[in-house]
């Protein structure tokens, strides 16, 4: 969709300086912008090359000139304004979508779907399941009995959700994601050294505006639930092992894995290839480096506090004890 730069001041609340007639259709990076795109400028050294590429307009911070030979969005934080704007640009339109269901779609009769659902080549919706309106089920998608999923939601192709999963509203979940498996576990019978499955009868819920990356995987409770909270972005080759429990606002990083009822709270980040054992809690505002290890049942705690290594431990305590090492080694 087209806007014109003073739409689009409006609505990311950035200061127009130049022509707000000027209209725009897309985004794109400085080197591969063309007249009618979007770019942005958090760092002063890239003004000049964007002020010199195709773009129609610039957004940026208060370090631009206060004349320049192209129109400027000035705001506090440009990338930010620069996401929102991509955003109007690309949204769907709010009116409602005409509906429709493929062909070769298999729904249930008591599939209940709302105005402007899309249900796209070959997947599968069972029983008693509620799809709430100009939400998207991709091809190839398997959704279960008595799955609820909000308005608006984007399921790529090939998702599978198990029964009993609950969607919250703006969900977009990504191709090959499998939502309210069972989890991992089972008891031993210590006369036959055999493993025997521990039920996994609990639920899924998954909160509004959450998305979750490819190839991810997300267990269901052991006989409780497990809860992904509001607003929390979780990327492609993640595990999330049952009964736990995800706050708002979390940001977990790709291959990290996930032992059983963990406590993850608010404003959580997690580095790649993060391992969190099971029982542990990592409190609010942490943020845990790559490849950072947590041992079950310990809790991380300090907001705004950096973690890393394996045991996790602050980042500045685990750089001193890297460089001890290295002055051991070359005394060596």
């Amino acid at each position: 969709m087209k806007h014109s730069l003073q739409q689009i001041a409006e609505a990311v609340n950035a200061h127009l300086q130049g022509d707000g007639s000027v209209e725009v259709r897309g985004v794109a990076s400085i080197p591969s912008a063309s007249p009618t795109d979007l770019v942005f400028v958090q760092d002063q050294k890239y003004l000049s090359a964007a002020l010199g590429s195709a773009a129609a307009a610039v957004v940026t911070a208060d370090f631009a000139p206060t004349s320049s030979s192209k129109p400027l969005l000035i705001a506090e934080n440009p990338k930010l304004a620069f996401a929102r704007a991509a955003r109007l640009l690309y949204e769907k339109n709010g009116a409602l979508q005409q509906g429709r269901i493929h062909g070769t779609a298999v729904v249930h009769a008591s599939v209940r779907l709302a105005p402007g659902v899309l249900v796209d080549e070959h997947a599968v919706i069972a029983d008693d399941t509620t799809v709430g309106e100009n939400t998207r089920i991709g091809a190839g998608c398997c959704i279960g009995p008595a799955v609820t999923i909000g308005r608006e939601c984007e399921i790529y192709p090939g998702v599978t959700i198990y029964a009993g999963t609950t969607l919250g509203a703006g969900v977009i979940v990504h191709a090959g994601a499998v939502l309210g498996s069972d989890g991992f576990g089972y008891v031993r019978d210590a006369r036959t050294g055999r493993y025997e499955k521990f039920p996994q009868v609990g639920s899924l819920v998954i909160d509004d505006d959450v998305e979750i990356g490819a190839n991810t995987t997300i267990d269901r409770g052991a006989l409780d639930e497990t809860r992904i909270g509001r607003g929390t972005k979780i990327d492609n080759l993640v595990h999330i092992g049952h009964n736990c429990r995800i706050g708002e606002n979390v940001v977990i990083a790709a291959q990290a894995g996930l032992s059983g009822s963990i406590v993850i709270e608010n404003d959580v980040v997690l580095g790649g290839q993060v391992g969190i054992g099971e029982h542990a809690r990592v409190e609010q505002g942490v943020m845990l480096g790559g490849q950072g290890g947590v041992l079950p049942n310990k809790i991380l705690r300090g907001k705004g506090v950096a973690f890393w290594g394996t045991p996790a431990q602050p980042l500045r305590q685990y750089l001193r004890q890297l460089a001890v090492l290295a002055r051991l080694g070359k005394k060596g």
